[in-house]
Protein backbone atom coordinates (compact mmCIF):
# COMPACT_ATOMS: atom_id res chain seq x y z
CA UNK A 1 0.00 0.00 0.00
CA UNK A 2 1.27 3.44 -0.60
CA UNK A 3 2.66 6.34 1.66
CA UNK A 4 0.32 9.11 0.49
CA UNK A 5 0.17 12.06 2.73
CA UNK A 6 -1.97 15.54 1.74
CA UNK A 7 -1.47 18.22 3.45
CA UNK A 8 -4.03 21.12 3.79
CA UNK A 9 -2.93 24.53 5.75
CA UNK A 10 -3.86 27.55 6.92
CA UNK A 11 -1.66 30.64 5.60
CA UNK A 12 1.78 31.19 7.70
CA UNK A 13 1.46 27.80 9.71
CA UNK A 14 4.36 26.39 8.88
CA UNK A 15 2.17 23.28 6.50
CA UNK A 16 4.65 23.23 3.93
CA UNK A 17 8.06 23.22 6.00
CA UNK A 18 6.03 20.51 7.63
CA UNK A 19 5.06 18.14 4.56
CA UNK A 20 8.83 18.58 3.71
CA UNK A 21 10.06 17.73 6.82
CA UNK A 22 7.72 14.48 6.85
CA UNK A 23 8.64 13.81 2.83
CA UNK A 24 12.52 13.72 3.97
CA UNK A 25 11.95 11.62 7.14
CA UNK A 26 10.15 9.11 5.10
CA UNK A 27 12.26 9.79 1.99
CA UNK A 28 9.36 9.95 -0.08
CA UNK A 29 8.66 12.23 -3.26
CA UNK A 30 7.38 15.83 -2.07
CA UNK A 31 5.10 18.11 -4.42
CA UNK A 32 3.86 21.40 -3.67
CA UNK A 33 5.42 24.50 -6.22
CA UNK A 34 6.37 21.34 -8.40
CA UNK A 35 2.89 21.19 -9.15
CA UNK A 36 2.65 24.59 -10.86
CA UNK A 37 5.77 23.84 -12.48
CA UNK A 38 4.26 21.13 -14.47
CA UNK A 39 0.98 23.03 -14.96
CA UNK A 40 3.44 25.83 -16.61
CA UNK A 41 5.00 22.92 -18.98
CA UNK A 42 2.12 21.83 -20.05
CA UNK A 43 0.16 25.25 -20.63
CA UNK A 44 1.39 28.69 -22.18
CA UNK A 45 0.35 30.30 -19.06
CA UNK A 46 2.86 31.28 -16.41
CA UNK A 47 3.98 29.37 -13.30
CA UNK A 48 2.53 33.48 -11.06
CA UNK A 49 -0.39 33.06 -12.91
CA UNK A 50 -1.50 29.38 -12.38
CA UNK A 51 -0.90 30.22 -8.51
CA UNK A 52 -2.71 33.03 -8.56
CA UNK A 53 -5.95 30.84 -10.30
CA UNK A 54 -5.58 28.64 -7.79
CA UNK A 55 -6.04 30.38 -4.68
CA UNK A 56 -9.68 31.65 -5.64
CA UNK A 57 -12.74 30.51 -6.49
CA UNK A 58 -13.42 31.21 -10.28
CA UNK A 59 -15.67 34.22 -11.08
CA UNK A 60 -18.95 32.82 -11.89
CA UNK A 61 -20.84 33.77 -15.61
CA UNK A 62 -23.96 36.20 -15.08
CA UNK A 63 -27.05 35.50 -16.46
CA UNK A 64 -28.23 37.65 -19.15
CA UNK A 65 -32.19 38.36 -20.07
CA UNK A 66 -34.04 38.49 -23.19
CA UNK A 67 -37.58 38.95 -23.20
CA UNK A 68 -38.99 36.47 -20.35
CA UNK A 69 -35.77 34.29 -20.65
CA UNK A 70 -33.16 33.97 -19.22
CA UNK A 71 -29.18 32.76 -20.70
CA UNK A 72 -25.98 31.97 -19.07
CA UNK A 73 -23.40 33.37 -21.38
CA UNK A 74 -20.26 31.41 -22.01
CA UNK A 75 -17.32 32.57 -19.65
CA UNK A 76 -14.21 32.10 -21.00
CA UNK A 77 -11.93 32.85 -18.24
CA UNK A 78 -14.12 30.63 -16.17
CA UNK A 79 -13.58 27.62 -18.70
CA UNK A 80 -9.91 28.39 -18.70
CA UNK A 81 -9.58 28.35 -14.80
CA UNK A 82 -11.96 24.79 -14.57
CA UNK A 83 -9.30 23.76 -17.92
CA UNK A 84 -6.53 24.81 -14.96
CA UNK A 85 -8.18 22.47 -12.54
CA UNK A 86 -8.40 19.62 -14.35
CA UNK A 87 -4.84 19.81 -15.58
CA UNK A 88 -3.95 20.03 -11.89
CA UNK A 89 -5.77 17.05 -11.19
CA UNK A 90 -4.46 15.11 -13.77
CA UNK A 91 -0.78 15.82 -12.83
CA UNK A 92 -1.60 15.51 -8.98
CA UNK A 93 -3.40 11.97 -9.85
CA UNK A 94 0.05 10.91 -11.63
CA UNK A 95 2.43 12.21 -9.32
CA UNK A 96 0.51 9.94 -6.47
CA UNK A 97 0.50 7.02 -9.09
CA UNK A 98 4.05 7.03 -9.41
CA UNK A 99 5.49 7.30 -6.17
CA UNK A 100 4.77 7.74 -2.33
CA UNK A 101 4.78 11.61 -1.82
CA UNK A 102 4.07 14.14 0.42
CA UNK A 103 1.18 16.66 -1.67
CA UNK A 104 0.74 20.37 -0.50
CA UNK A 105 -2.42 21.99 -0.97
CA UNK A 106 -4.72 22.15 -4.30
CA UNK A 107 -7.36 19.32 -3.25
CA UNK A 108 -4.91 17.17 -3.24
CA UNK A 109 -6.78 15.55 -0.30
CA UNK A 110 -10.13 15.48 -2.56
CA UNK A 111 -8.82 14.65 -5.33
CA UNK A 112 -6.90 11.39 -3.93
CA UNK A 113 -9.37 10.15 -1.78
CA UNK A 114 -10.03 6.66 -3.09
CA UNK A 115 -6.17 6.19 -2.62
CA UNK A 116 -6.72 6.65 0.92
CA UNK A 117 -4.09 9.56 1.87
CA UNK A 118 -2.95 11.12 5.46
CA UNK A 119 -5.36 13.76 5.33
CA UNK A 120 -3.57 16.63 7.62
CA UNK A 121 -4.79 19.87 8.46
CA UNK A 122 -2.38 22.13 9.73
CA UNK A 123 -3.76 25.19 11.89
CA UNK A 124 -2.02 28.08 13.74
CA UNK A 125 -3.48 31.09 15.75
CA UNK A 126 -2.87 34.27 14.52
CA UNK A 127 0.03 35.32 16.45
CA UNK A 128 1.81 32.32 15.28
CA UNK A 129 1.09 33.12 11.77
CA UNK A 130 2.05 36.50 11.64
CA UNK A 131 5.74 35.34 13.17
CA UNK A 132 5.97 32.71 10.82
CA UNK A 133 5.48 34.79 7.83
CA UNK A 134 7.70 37.63 9.46
CA UNK A 135 10.37 34.49 10.01
CA UNK A 136 10.03 33.65 6.71
CA UNK A 137 11.00 36.84 4.68
CA UNK A 138 10.79 39.82 4.70
CA UNK A 139 7.98 41.97 3.01
CA UNK A 140 8.64 44.54 0.21
CA UNK A 141 7.39 47.16 0.98
CA UNK A 142 7.11 46.07 5.20
CA UNK A 143 3.49 45.42 6.57
CA UNK A 144 2.40 46.30 9.62
CA UNK A 145 0.90 43.58 11.76
CA UNK A 146 -2.83 44.85 11.32
CA UNK A 147 -1.77 44.41 7.33
CA UNK A 148 -0.27 41.28 7.74
CA UNK A 149 -3.02 40.11 9.24
CA UNK A 150 -5.57 41.14 6.53
CA UNK A 151 -3.51 39.53 3.71
CA UNK A 152 -3.98 36.00 6.05
CA UNK A 153 -7.50 36.41 6.25
CA UNK A 154 -7.35 37.41 2.18
CA UNK A 155 -5.22 34.33 1.38
CA UNK A 156 -7.38 32.07 3.65
CA UNK A 157 -10.51 32.86 2.19
CA UNK A 158 -9.55 32.53 -1.29
CA UNK A 159 -8.28 29.13 -0.61
CA UNK A 160 -11.59 28.42 1.40
CA UNK A 161 -13.72 29.00 -1.52
CA UNK A 162 -11.41 27.35 -4.29
CA UNK A 163 -11.78 24.22 -2.07
CA UNK A 164 -15.13 24.59 -1.55
CA UNK A 165 -16.08 25.33 -5.09
CA UNK A 166 -14.50 22.07 -6.61
CA UNK A 167 -14.81 19.75 -3.84
CA UNK A 168 -18.21 20.66 -2.24
CA UNK A 169 -16.98 20.24 1.19
CA UNK A 170 -15.75 22.77 3.82
CA UNK A 171 -12.01 23.87 4.06
CA UNK A 172 -10.24 23.48 7.61
CA UNK A 173 -14.02 21.37 8.57
CA UNK A 174 -12.12 18.46 10.78
CA UNK A 175 -14.80 15.85 9.47
CA UNK A 176 -12.41 16.09 6.00
CA UNK A 177 -8.95 15.07 7.61
CA UNK A 178 -7.74 12.30 9.89
CA UNK A 179 -5.46 14.73 11.48
CA UNK A 180 -5.95 18.33 12.48
CA UNK A 181 -2.72 19.94 14.22
CA UNK A 182 -2.21 23.20 15.62
CA UNK A 183 1.26 24.28 15.23
CA UNK A 184 1.21 27.71 17.79
CA UNK A 185 4.57 27.53 19.84
CA UNK A 186 5.51 24.47 18.70
CA UNK A 187 8.47 22.76 16.59
CA UNK A 188 7.64 22.07 13.35
CA UNK A 189 10.66 19.71 13.35
CA UNK A 190 9.19 17.49 16.54
CA UNK A 191 5.44 17.91 14.56
CA UNK A 192 6.60 15.90 12.10
CA UNK A 193 8.46 13.69 13.64
CA UNK A 194 5.60 12.68 16.09
CA UNK A 195 3.25 12.61 12.52
CA UNK A 196 5.52 10.33 11.01
CA UNK A 197 5.04 7.47 13.14
CA UNK A 198 1.34 7.51 12.21
CA UNK A 199 2.74 6.43 8.61
CA UNK A 200 5.25 3.98 8.77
Amino acid sequence: MKRIITISREFGSGGRELGRRISELLQIAYYDKEIVEEMAKRTSLSEEYISQVTQQRPVMSFPISIGKSFYLMPDPLMEQHQSIYREQHQIIREMADKSDCVIVGRCGDYILQDLHPLRIFVYADMESKIARCRERGKEDPPLSDKELRQQIKKVEKGRAKYYEFYTGQSWGDKLNYDVCINTSGKSIKELAEVLVKLVK
